[in-house]
């Protein structure tokens, strides 16, 4: 199974990793559309297990959840969805996901299972590093990398906490509040970024409001190791919800626009 740490040496550029919720809007085209984005260009994925209360996301991500949940999707289900990815092709995967599914699964079977499917990494949105050893123990038991996330208010002693208990990439969140599509990026991310890199020699990636090639350019240009897009991409996948083609091509040529934008930095 393809690393972190390998993927981050091998490239010379900042990652593409686009998310996706499993089985929006369906199973099949969920697959489908995943599938087409690694095809297009996408170094890591990030994707996640709907939920039925998402803190962190934003409406675009909350209808996603909503759709997925509708048709049928599950924690075993996505299980399925994750060793067919890695069937496709290995590239690594992180989850971003809420902590109560988790625990209801079982966290160490979940651990286990997940990291058998193929899955590097799982962020716990709803979870602080004041309660991380209620997952760090079973991920490292089970083989899995840890990620953790650090907002522009971080304190630099708690920086330095989500820091030493890092070791996949840490995940910057550019802007105050939910995920969501911005017109304008926020002009916190480059001070952000410096701030966490005299921390630790952890990949940086950053998301949140990340929603055009100019975006994600900026970003990488500006010392991030990865560009996490989501709601841009999951609203796309809204817009056409009639046009399931149409969506996936549409998915497609965003992420080669992406990718090339920041090739060119």
């Amino acid at each position: 199974m393809k690393s972190y740490k390998q993927v981050f040496a091998k490239l010379n550029h900042a990652a593409v990793i686009p998310f996706f919720v499993i089985g929006d809007p369906d199973y099949k085209t969920s697959l489908k559309i995943v599938k087409s984005a690694i095809d297009a260009g996408a170094d890591i994925l990030e994707l996640g297990i709907p939920f039925s209360d998402p803190i962190a996301d934003g409406p675009t991500i909350q209808k996603a959840d909503i759709r997925s949940l509708k048709n049928g999707m599950t924690v075993k289900k996505a299980l399925k969805f994750i060793t067919e990815i890695k069937r496709h092709k290995d590239i690594p995967i992180g989850l971003l996901m809420y902590y109560n599914l988790i625990f209801q699964y079982g966290t160490e079977k979940f651990f286990r299972d997940f990291h058998k499917a193929g899955v590097n990494s799982v962020l716990v949105a709803d979870l602080s590093i004041d309660d991380a050893k209620e997952i760090i123990g079973p991920a490292k038991k089970a083989g899995l990398d840890t990620v953790f996330m650090v907002t522009p208010n971080t304190s630099k002693e708690r920086l330095k906490s989500i820091a030493s208990k890092t070791t996949g990439f840490i995940y910057a969140v550019s802007l105050l509040g939910v995920t969501g599509s911005r017109k304008t990026l926020s002009t916190s991310v480059k001070g952000l970024i410096s701030r966490i890199k005299k921390e630790t020699d952890v990949p940086v990636c950053v998301g949140f409001g990340i929603s055009t090639p100019q975006h994600a350019a900026k970003v990488a240009k500006s010392g991030a190791d990865g560009v996490i897009i989501g709601s841009k991409i999951v609203g796309i996948i809204e817009d056409n919800l009639k046009n399931r083609k149409k969506c996936i091509n549409v998915i497609s040529k965003f992420i080669t626009a992406v990718k090339s934008a920041i090739i060119r930095t």
